[in-house]
């Protein structure tokens, strides 16, 4: 049985990967529309190479965008694994999926990109959070929360 647990969530944490990934940098480019695609990748792949990144073409923006969805993975792994092991989690699939986008909003805002390389600054007012807060909750934390509620393998939620 433990195999068989294992791989629903593997499966879950992929789907998880690939549903919130796209959510997610769908919607990056879309409230971005002033700029190409490419720049908004690229913003990405400046965690490694700094200001580099907006000179270094679709290659970047590839490095970006996969660069996006290792971060992801990451990301549903501890929803997924943690939602395993704390029934509630299942159970409260929304609340945990808002909580979960906020969090991991202040994770990357505050943590990840300001120790990496970009030239991003984290928003400078509440309402300049806003926008990205909502994104992370509606495209993030909800999609995974949902995704690991509907598991196989463990107690459904009531």
């Amino acid at each position: 049985m433990a195999g068989t647990d294992r791989g629903a969530s593997g499966r879950a944490i992929l789907l998880a990967t690939l549903a919130a990934g796209t959510l997610d940098i769908g919607a990056a480019i879309l409230t971005n529309l002033q700029v190409p695609a490419r720049v908004v990748l690229q913003s990405v792949a400046s965690g490694w190479l700094g200001s580099a990144a907006y000179r270094g073409g679709w290659p970047t923006a590839w490095l970006g965008l996969a660069s996006h969805y290792a971060i992801m993975l990451g990301i549903a792994a501890v929803f997924v694994l943690a939602a395993r092991k704390v029934p509630a989690l299942r159970r409260q699939w929304f609340p945990a999926g808002v909580a979960y986008g906020v969090l991991v909003w202040l994770a990357m805002a505050f943590v990840v990109v300001p120790l990496s390389a970009s030239t991003l600054s984290p928003p400078d007012s509440v309402m300049a959070a806003m926008k990205p807060i909502v994104i992370h909750i509606l495209c993030v934390g909800l999609p995974i929360a949902w995704i690991a509620q509907r598991m196989p393998g463990a107690p459904r939620p009531a």
